[in-house]
């Protein structure tokens, strides 16, 4: 058994830094252009948020639009603030299916361009402009369904935090169906929602009303894509409701929430059913006032051998970072358990619950009783700018100004006979790849 632990860590490390190795390059020009060589770079990671009618403050779209953020967009892709990606790059797994994030030589390019006076250049160079349409306002592809609220809710300008449970449109499902994808999202006044939680309700086979998850949006959150061959079963006559709050922003503020699904094909039955559970939940926090890195830690355990797929932490404004350690069974009673970091978010932002998806690769394969020791930090200061008040203590609590640590965590169980082959073939893998080096 201990040598299977053993195997599995070591490819964990084989992965990890090869993830980190591969990383794109592109060659940096002495005298970049926007035309030719930052229009392309803003059009891939920046401008499905950045144009009109979307989350982000400005326009992206053509170069009277950058010009005036030029020295902006330097910043914030040098500290590496945009695009949103929070990741550490010296801890854990670095391969993701959704990491938006610009290559070293992209920011060096985007650099080099303001350094230069952020010049045009040739319009003839300008490639062809991204179209867009409704769905590219989905992070999970083309929905087969989305539904709204029955009816939207107006945020008064002052008022106090709002929580309900709001109706959606009817989901119209005749047969039992197989998610594939899912997302909630605000789409008016995002400014107002804190969180919006989609839930499901149907009766089973005796009648009874059972109700249950189907996603979770908080603010900047993408929505979930399962891995390949796994997701999530929706029964015929389900109704949908979302589990709303809502806080005040300073001005009247009318809310609308949509729910985005995208199915299996009808019929169609995945080979793993996948989980999305808080992991690691710890609600006896105590913050001090004017005090940073204060830390929280929670444990959760795996009854079945797994095949863990995304993290995502969950914070509110004190949020500093948080980390995602998993412990195996020790060898043997009373032996030494091992243990390896595999995910930490080392710059948390409020503002962006991202969801970050691990490559097939890179997915952690992980034994019955395995241990998830979520850590969280926290940072009630004036130096963290999302804390409304660093002179209070705080406390766990469902408010924006209270707080709360744990994981969202994705996985899909396995038999002993899956886990064994899984872990066998990560090995192999593994041995062919040092083997060629």
């Amino acid at each position: 058994m201990f040598e299977r632990f053993c195997g599995l860590v070591a490819a964990f490390v084989l992965f990890g830094t090869i993830g980190a190795v591969e990383a794109q390059t592109i060659s940096v020009p002495a005298q970049p252009t926007f035309a030719k060589d930052v229009a392309p770079i803003l059009q891939k990671s920046c401008q499905n948020c950045h144009r009109p009618g979307n989350i982000a403050p400005m326009s992206l779209l053509r170069y009277q639009d950058v010009r005036p953020w030029a020295r902006a967009i330097k910043q914030q892709t040098t500290l590496r603030n945009m695009p949103p990606w929070y990741i550490s790059r010296t801890v854990g797994i670095q391969r993701f299916k959704n990491d938006p994030s610009l290559s070293d030589d992209e920011i060096a390019l985007i650099s080099r361009w303001v350094d230069n006076g952020a010049p045009m250049g040739d319009e003839r160079d300008m490639p062809p402009p991204r179209k867009f349409d409704d769905n590219d306002r989905w992070h999970i592809g083309d929905p087969d369904v989305v539904v709204k609220l029955k009816q939207e809710v107006l945020v008064k300008a002052k008022a106090p935090d709002y929580w309900a449970d709001l109706d959606l449109e009817d989901l119209g499902l005749k047969t039992d169906r197989y998610i594939q994808a899912i997302e909630v999202k605000p789409i008016k006044g995002v400014k107002a929602v804190h969180h919006a939680v989609a839930q499901s309700r149907f009766e089973d086979e005796q009648g009874n009303l059972q109700q249950g998850l189907l996603e979770e949006y908080a603010v900047g959150k993408f929505g979930d894509i399962y891995a390949s061959d796994t997701g999530r079963l929706i029964k015929a006559g389900t109704q949908a409701y979302v589990n709303v709050h809502l806080h005040a922003n300073g001005e009247d503020t009318p809310v609308q929430i949509a729910l985005g699904i995208k199915y299996y094909p009808e019929g169609f039955v995945p080979k793993h059913i996948e989980n999305v559970q808080h992991v690691g939940d710890n609600e006896d926090l105590d913050i001090p006032p004017n005090t940073k890195n204060v830390r929280a830690d929670g444990y959760s355990v795996l009854l079945q051998p797994a095949r863990i797929t995304a993290f995502q932490p969950h914070l509110h404004n004190r949020g500093q970072a948080q980390c995602l350690e998993l412990i195996y069974p020790p060898q043997v009673s009373g032996g030494r358990a091992p243990k390896e970091t595999v995910s930490c978010v080392d710059r948390y932002h409020f503002n962006w619950h991202i969801v970050y998806l691990y490559s097939e690769d890179e997915q952690p394969i992980v034994p019955a009783g395995t241990v998830l020791h979520v850590t969280s930090w926290f940072d009630n200061t004036a130096g963290n700018k999302y804390n409304p008040d660093p002179t209070n203590p705080i406390a766990f609590g469902q408010r924006s100004i209270d707080d709360m640590s744990f994981s969202w965590l994705s996985w899909y169980n396995l038999s002993d006979d899956e886990y064994k082959q899984m872990l066998a073939e990560r090995q192999d893998k593994s041995k062919r790849l040092s083997a060629s080096r």
